[in-house]
């Protein structure tokens, strides 16, 4: 019985190393794009957006970490959906939670390809 087992676990881990090289080729893919996380009047409420730069329809992801004007207060959003090609849209919005933004302090986008089937 001990060879079944060591063979099962054989064939186990080069499955878990084909489906981890797979979702690392993925990631490699995604590429910086432009955002711009700003403060909207008022300075309770946080706008992201951000530009699909590439050719292609994509899957995009957006974070945006502000601080505020309380002490250790630094609210971050991430969000993601499908952006068509050379557009520009709004991801999401961020409230403060009652205090006022003071200053964008992380902003980051990637977009990585995405089926043409899958944006509407």
């Amino acid at each position: 019985m001990g060879w079944y087992r060591r063979d099962a676990l054989f064939v186990l881990s080069i499955g878990f190393g084909v489906l981890l090289a797979g979702l690392l080729a993925d990631l490699a893919c995604a590429e910086s794009v432009p955002l711009n996380c700003m403060i909207l009047p008022g300075e309770e409420i946080a706008s992201i957006l951000m530009t699909n730069s590439l050719a292609i329809d994509a899957s995009c992801i957006v974070t945006c970490k502000f601080q505020t004007t309380k002490y250790d207060n630094n609210p971050q959003i991430t969000c993601a959906k499908p952006v068509p090609a050379g557009k520009e849209v709004e991801m999401c919005r961020l409230t403060s939670g009652g205090d006022k933004f003071v200053k964008l302090t992380e902003g980051r986008a990637d977009c990585t390809r995405l089926p043409a089937a899958e944006v509407r």
